[in-house]
């Protein structure tokens, strides 16, 4: 199947926002260097027109590709990343990494969360900080099922994880096995489960998070922590105001290349 590249001249903090915006129109996937962004699309999916209205004020070019192994390029390009000293994440054809607390195996697929990204980044630096022992977890949103895999790490006593998408379901099951994980139960969904948790996980956008916010509030226990990202610095203030009503107060809060992290306590 054909593909349609785009070459986009963009800065870091740019090509940040344009992944965000670019994400609505299900990409293939994305390509990222000092100074340019290439996102890529399959050719019968690609929304020419208001795709292109995201691009208006930036240099571009729009070409067509021929089929590859998108996976097998992305392995190829595929780095370590490493959160401090207090977690790594690398595929299994790299070499173990040394002096970090946890050490995340991800087999380089296409599904979103293998730590490179801020946002991914920035849950798992605020996870490091929280108490995961014997807690009950949802990941909303699992991608490769990395944040479920670092709460199991942590002393999680069960992690429930969701996504909507057939190839992240598979691809977080074979992280699973990889990383030696008993206590991920993970399902493709797009409905919540009806149990109560001690802390959530939501790493996805501003448009999922507000629609489900109240489903989310009404899940998570008393005391109970939530833990969002997948947001743009421009979203914080939604955010926080979505969560006033259902008594979801702000605690912490990280920044990471014009993205956050928002970390609440549920008071009622």
């Amino acid at each position: 199947m054909k593909h349609v590249q785009i070459d986009i001249i963009a800065n870091d903090y740019q090509q940040e926002e344009l992944i965000a915006l670019l994400d609505d129109f299900h990409p293939t996937g994305f390509e990222q260097t000092d100074e340019k962004l290439k996102a890529y699309f399959e050719a019968i999916d690609f929304d020419q027109d208001d795709i292109l209205k995201i691009l208006e004020g930036y240099q571009f070019n729009v070409s067509e590709v021929a089929e590859q192994n998108w996976n097998a390029v992305w392995e190829q390009n595929f780095q370590p990343v490493v959160v401090e000293d207090f977690c790594a994440v690398r595929a299994h054809f790299h070499d173990p990494i040394v002096k970090v607390q946890h050490e995340i195996i991800i087999t380089p697929k296409m599904s979103f969360g293998t730590g490179h990204h801020a946002t991914t980044y920035m849950m798992m630096q605020q996870m490091r900080d929280l108490d995961f022992r014997d807690k009950s977890v949802f990941d909303f949103g699992t991608g490769t099922g990395i944040l479920s895999i670092l709460a199991e790490k942590l002393g999680a006593a069960k992690v429930t994880a969701i996504d909507v998408d057939d190839w992240s379901i598979e691809n977080a099951k074979e992280n699973f096995e990889r990383n030696g994980c008993s206590k991920i139960s993970v399902s493709l969904s797009s409905n919540l489960p009806k149990e109560t948790f001690d802390i959530i996980l939501a790493n996805i956008n501003r448009n999922v998070i507000l629609g489900y916010m109240e489903q989310l509030a009404a899940i998570i226990k008393k005391n109970g922590l939530v833990l969002f990202s997948g947001l743009l610095a421009a979203d914080e203030n939604d955010i926080t105001k979505a969560t006033e009503q259902f008594g979801l107060q702000l605690q912490k809060r990280g920044e990471r290349g014009g993205w956050v992290s928002l970390l609440f306590v549920n008071i009622r």
